[in-house]
């Protein structure tokens, strides 16, 4: 497994925040968000190999973590997430995949995480604009996952008019509004500070759940946190 990093810190996102969790980052994305947040795993994927086992035996060495966060990049590209993921549940860990939800793959997963790249996603990029368009929305994988796997569905959201494509992508998956949760785009405190006025009347309006982003409002924007 090409592995970008992995760190001990509290998950920053979803319905699980402020939990503390070990974090397996892949390197490897089949997606180029115009605001990707981890570069180093997608436009410029870094990381070194690592065997299932030393990374299992790297959570045995901190027994106090009970939640184990698959992210990356996308690790539902990766052959060994399934494999992995069965490893980490027999050592009795709660298990969290973070997906962007185009690709399917059979995993142990405890929360599948999933987070549809909007229309806002899609970059400028001569290469990569038409590839990461066509691929960013899998109505089937979509489905596929919320009908198998404890849920949440999570968007990145820069504008109230990204209203209108959640609410599709809802559809798609027949999910409850207490499943949809609404995170606002940005990695600094002063921007997510901004979007979240807005961001917040919506949830209010709409029934949805807020999600801060809260290890940079803690820890800033930076790695390994």
């Amino acid at each position: 497994m090409r592995i970008a990093e992995l760190f001990a810190s509290i998950q920053g996102e979803g319905v699980l925040a402020g939990v503390p969790s070990l974090f397996v980052r892949f390197s490897g994305c089949n997606l180029r968000c115009r605001w990707c947040d981890t570069p180093y795993t997608s436009w410029n994927p870094e990381g070194e190999e690592r065997t299932i086992e030393s990374v299992v035996q790297w959570t045995h060495e901190h027994p106090e973590y009970k939640h184990v966060v698959i992210t990356g990049g996308e690790p539902m590209i990766f052959n060994e997430l399934a494999p992995f993921s069965q490893e980490l549940k027999r050592a009795g860990l709660h298990i969290t995949i973070e997906t962007a939800g185009t690709v399917y793959r059979p995993a142990a997963c405890d929360l599948m995480s999933i987070s549809p790249k909007l229309a806002n996603s899609t970059p400028d990029d001569v290469i990569w604009s038409q590839r990461h368009e066509e691929r960013r929305i899998q109505p089937e994988v979509l489905r596929r996952l919320a009908s198998e796997y404890e849920y949440q569905l999570k968007f990145v959201v820069q504008s109230p008019q990204d209203l209108t494509e959640i609410q599709s992508i809802q559809a798609t998956c027949s999910a409850p509004n207490e499943r949809v949760l609404l995170m606002p785009e940005g990695i600094d405190a002063a921007t997510l500070a901004q979007r979240s006025e807005w961001l917040v009347e919506l949830c209010k309006e709409y029934g949805y759940r807020f999600a801060p982003r809260l290890h940079i409002l803690l820890y800033g924007h930076r790695r390994g946190v």
